[in-house]
């Protein structure tokens, strides 16, 4: 029987021709033969399908090429390249972004640490025109995690605090010993399919190890999923959520009360996010949803995360979230009288 490769580097593919042979050169160009590779074109329309078998070709024997005869989404993509890892570790990486030099030997190091079963890394972003503002409010090195670097994390509060207090819930800085996989899935037809399943995955390691190191470039263009906004796309934003509080309550030990107010404070910040856009479509029903699933998904309520802010000095997100919390009752109170 041939070896498990060591590492599965799974790409959904679709509508990225510009940017695609650069991410697959800096993944190959780092990776030995021992990793694989898995590419899924989810039926692109433009020429990346092609440029995909150019690759193979270019490079035999160093990708696996999947795809779909009909699109099906990044979140059906991101399932199918699931089934079909058959590394000991997955990372998920998106085919416009690119691997920074380095970033594989960086791995490595951190998944000989003992008993690590998680590794978080950092990233930066990638723009067409930077400019001297984008270096100024930090672009140029965005961190991820708030845990102590380069040490073995055990603490299930401190890894998940860590990851909401950043507010950075993005698959591509987390690389996952497979196990952690068994079982999680993402939502089909939805987006911020990561914010789905990255606190499930997170509670799952038993150890977690973060490098401060930018690995990954993350080009922020006009054509991606998250350039633009919709009530769709802020609906699967807050659905994304959906059983959070749940999830922390039913953890053995506990969580701490820091950890619950971390994900508490991310969960009011997407709905403060979200009522903002729906107030814009002057959609109160959505108003109205988004502050009902705000207090389901709040691990601890809305009083006792208001009393976090102010004795934290956040006195800008204390008065943003009370005047949404205000808006929204408001509007239920005006439905309910209609």
């Amino acid at each position: 029987m041939p070896a498990r490769p060591w590492l599965s580097v799974l790409l959904p593919v679709y509508n990225v021709e510009p940017y695609l042979r650069a991410c697959v050169e800096s993944l190959l160009a780092q990776l030995d033969e021992g990793a694989e590779v898995l590419l899924y074109d989810d039926a692109s329309t433009d020429g990346s399908a092609a440029l995909l078998h150019q690759l193979d070709q270019e490079h035999p024997g160093r990708l696996r090429l999947l795809g779909a005869p009909q699109n099906g989404g990044v979140s059906l993509a991101r399932n199918r390249l699931l089934d079909a890892a058959q590394g000991e570790w997955i990372w998920f990486i998106d085919a416009d972004d690119f691997l920074e030099p380095g970033a594989v030997a960086s791995l490595r190091e951190a998944l000989r640490q003992p008993g690590v079963d998680l590794a978080l890394c950092d990233f930066r972003d990638v723009r067409a025109k930077p400019r001297l503002r984008h270096r100024l409010r930090g672009e140029h090195h965005k961190r991820t995690h708030t845990m102590p670097a380069r040490q073995p994390c055990r603490d299930a509060s401190l890894i998940l605090a860590g990851m909401f207090l950043q507010a950075h819930l993005h698959l591509w800085t987390k690389v996952a010993r497979r196990e952690l996989w068994e079982g999680l899935r993402f939502p089909v037809g939805h987006c911020f399919e990561d914010i789905a399943v990255l606190p499930a995955l997170l509670l799952r390691a038993r150890c977690a190890y973060y490098v401060p190191e930018v690995w990954i470039g993350y080009r922020k263009r006009p054509g991606s999923i998250l350039a633009s906004n919709s009530l769709a796309k802020t609906d699967d934003m807050q659905d994304a959520l959906n059983g959070l509080a749940a999830l922390i309550d039913a953890q053995q030990p506990p969580l701490d009360r820091e950890a619950r107010l971390a994900a508490a404070h991310f969960v009011a910040k997407t709905f403060v996010i979200a009522s903002h856009y729906a107030a814009r479509q002057q959609d109160r029903n959505r108003l109205v949803r988004y502050l009902a699933q705000f207090e389901q998904n709040a691990p601890v309520p809305a009083p006792e995360l208001l009393r976090f802010y102010v004795a934290r000095g956040w006195w800008w997100r204390a008065l943003r979230l009370r005047h949404w919390l205000r808006q929204a009752r408001l509007a239920a109170g005006t439905l309910s009288h209609a």
